[in-house]
This record gives C-alpha cells, structure tokens and sequence, in this order.
C-alpha cells in the first residue's frame, strides 16, 4: 500500500492511492525512488520511440515534457516557488513570498532554464542510453530529497516528515545508491554530480529560509535530475556508455 500511496502522491497516473494521513505518507516516502525511476523509464521510452522518425531535438523535448506531464509539474512547481522566494530580504518575507501560488520572475526563468538544461542533455544521446540516463537521474533525483527529508528533523519541514522511519529510508538509499554505482563511472559520477547539486541547494534554503520545506524538497529533486543529466551527458561518448 505504501507504494501506491507514494505513486499517488509523486504522479498523476492511476494506479495509485491517496495516503489518508501525513503518518502514511511519511511511510511511503521510502519508495519516492522507485517511483522517480518509473517516471524516468516512461520518459526514456518516449525518446526511444520518436528519436527515429521525429529526430534527437523533438525526441529530447517531448521526454522532458512527459516527465512533467506525468509528475503534473510537482517538482519544478517547486523549484520556481523556491527560486521566486530568492527574491525576499528576510527570511519571513521569503517564506511568505513562497506560499504565493502565482508564477515570478525567477520562478520562471528557473522553469526556463531546467527546461533547457534537460533537453540538451538529454538530446545527444543515444536511444538506448538515453532510457538509462532518464531512470538513473529521476530515480537519484528522489533519492536525494528522500535523503534530505531524513536530515531535516525538525524545523519548517517537520511536520513533512515526522513521520518519516529510519531503517526504511536507509535501506531505499543504499539500493537506490547501489543501483547507480552498478553502471559504473557514469553513474559513480552522475550521483556524485548530483549529491552536490542537492548539496548547494539545502544550504542555500537554510541560509534563505531557515530550513527545508516542501517547494525546497522538490527543487533539489528537480535540481539533482538535471546535475545527473548533465553528468552523463558529458561522460558518454559517440559509442555509448564509456565502460562499453
């Protein structure tokens, strides 16, 4: 049930089941991973089935596009709520300024540029590793706000993840982690590239905000996709995987 709960909460296909409870929610949260690996296996599909007939550009852009149709946009939600409270002068005014549901300037451009970044990373690959690439970054995308909800404790977060149960989300870390490194340098890289995007990104909402939050989970999850993008984007070469 956890996983449906998690399914439902991260996605809008059906399947899923809504957690009555912020307890049950908490209780999913440890299949977050899972979940963002689907998402990105669904994403790398669609650039397997139009790269042929449509061409790398399109087929780039419409995988990106999938990954937000289905997540209905929650994680770059975030991440434009996060970079629009950038825009306050004290930490109250931000959190207030991050509450406001319309869409500012920052927040756009940082829709703009994620965007962007995706699709260009995306776009050189080849199909096969470009369905590779989309499970690895989406599924470590969620690993690290999965991580970041564990180190939250208490704080603005807190009732986000009170509930959240230790042993369960370690052990969605290490498979998730071992996953990753079983591809090799570039997933050794891609998480590494990752982990310090999401690294910089708490710090600035503890710096900015005084802690982690929901819109803040999402932009590092947001954030952390795009690291792991880039990083794997940069490590292929004309052959595919470097270990190949």
């Amino acid at each position: 049930m956890s996983l449906r709960y998690a399914w439902a909460f991260l996605t809008r296909l059906p399947g899923g089941a809504h957690p009555p409870t912020e307890r049950d929610l908490g209780r999913s949260v440890p299949w977050f991973p899972l979940v963002g690996a689907i998402v990105g296996a669904l994403s790398g599909v669609v650039f397997w089935a139009v790269w042929q007939p449509l061409g790398a550009p399109l087929a780039a852009i419409l995988a990106v596009a999938t990954g937000a149709v289905i997540t209905g946009a929650f994680h770059e939600d975030g991440l434009a709520d996060t970079a629009d409270a950038l825009g306050g002068t004290t930490p109250e005014e931000r959190r207030e300024i991050m509450k406001d549901s319309r869409l500012g300037t920052f927040g756009t451009l940082a829709l703009v540029l994620a965007t962007l970044v995706q699709v260009f990373a995306v776009m050189p690959l080849a199909a096969r590793d470009a369905i590779i690439a989309m499970v690895l970054a989406h599924g470590v995308g969620r690993v690290l706000a999965v991580a970041a909800m564990a180190a939250a404790g208490s704080g603005l977060g807190h009732s986000y993840t009170a509930h959240l149960r230790g042993l369960p989300c370690a052990l969605s870390l290490l498979v998730s982690y071992g996953a990753a490194f079983a591809l090799g340098p570039v997933g050794v890289f891609a998480v590494g590239a990752a982990t310090g995007a999401a690294l910089v990104v708490g710090l600035i909402a503890y710096r900015r905000f005084g802690g982690m939050t929901g819109d803040v989970l999402g932009a590092i999850a947001q954030v952390s996709q795009m690291a792991a993008l880039v990083a794997v984007s940069r490590l292929l070469d004309d052959s595919g995987w470097l270990w190949t």
